[in-house]
């Protein structure tokens, strides 16, 4: 089914590749006005050009998420430019750092929570704010399955996303009753250029013992996980809040 999307303004941070690349791409394509942002400002201007050429609307933003000035500035930008925001996907993330708790230093600590955690709830914060006074929003974290389940090796980044999972549905209750859903996705391992890092960094019987581990015996595509979120960005998905739906090929049933 291909949802109503036309006219709505979306904003997708972390839009410069992987999943926020494919979901800007496919937004564009149901008709949404997006507004791209990505700290990466080569790539993600080059995402915003491809949409256009395409036929579709985009904008592009640089901002880093971890900066709250450089937030506050992306989402004055939306406004100006467009007038309102409709639904924001919050994509932008680093990836895990593949060592025990003993060994992971605080840099890195700092690093995967302030992209991954706080730069959601700088986001959401500026999020909000545009959609109260239309009492209409939908906000769509970007998760993962690590963030569901215990995750050996990968404490920083789970921890960072077990933050995105609580954080989504803390706010979806509080502001449910303003006409603003807030929902998490949880992707498992998808075919990602950070997923493909995370894998070359490993021997190749362990990646293939990680991708075989999956029920469906494959990675999940990015487009796959965009069809979820033009769900949660759509009408169709009317009565759904606080929820963190997992994408994972049968991983975590």
């Amino acid at each position: 089914m291909a949802y109503d999307l036309q006219d709505k303004v979306i904003l997708i941070t972390g839009a410069a590749s992987g999943i926020g690349k494919e979901t800007a791409l496919l937004l564009a394509q149901l008709g949404a006005e997006v507004v791209l942002s990505d700290i990466n400002a080569e790539q993600g201007d080059a995402v915003a050009a491809l949409i256009r050429d395409q036929g579709g609307r985009a904008h592009f933003c640089p901002a880093d998420v971890t900066q709250a000035e450089q937030v506050a500035h992306l989402h004055a930008f939306v406004i100006e430019v467009c007038g309102r925001l409709d639904c924001a996907v919050n994509s932008a993330g680093v990836e895990h750092v593949n060592a025990r708790l003993a060994d992971i230093d605080e840099a890195t600590w700092d690093q995967v929570i302030d992209i991954n955690l706080k730069g959601v709830f700088l986001c959401m914060r500026e999020q909000i704010k545009c959609m109260l006074p239309r009492r209409d929003g939908r906000i769509i974290n970007l998760a993962s399955i690590a963030g569901l389940r215990s995750a050996p090796s990968l404490a920083p980044y789970s921890a960072s996303k077990f933050g995105v999972v609580g954080l989504s549905k803390s706010a979806a209750v509080e502001y449910a009753s303003s006409g603003i859903r807030i929902n998490a996705v949880c992707p498992s391992f998808i075919n990602t250029p950070m997923v493909q890092r995370a894998l070359q960094a490993m021997d190749e019987k362990k990646a293939l013992k990680v991708v075989r581990a999956n029920p469906m015996q494959r990675l999940g595509e990015p487009a796959e996980i965009g069809r979820m979120i033009a769900w949660l960005c759509s009408d169709e998905s009317s009565f759904m809040t606080g929820q963190a739906v997992a994408l994972d090929g049968g991983l975590t049933a």
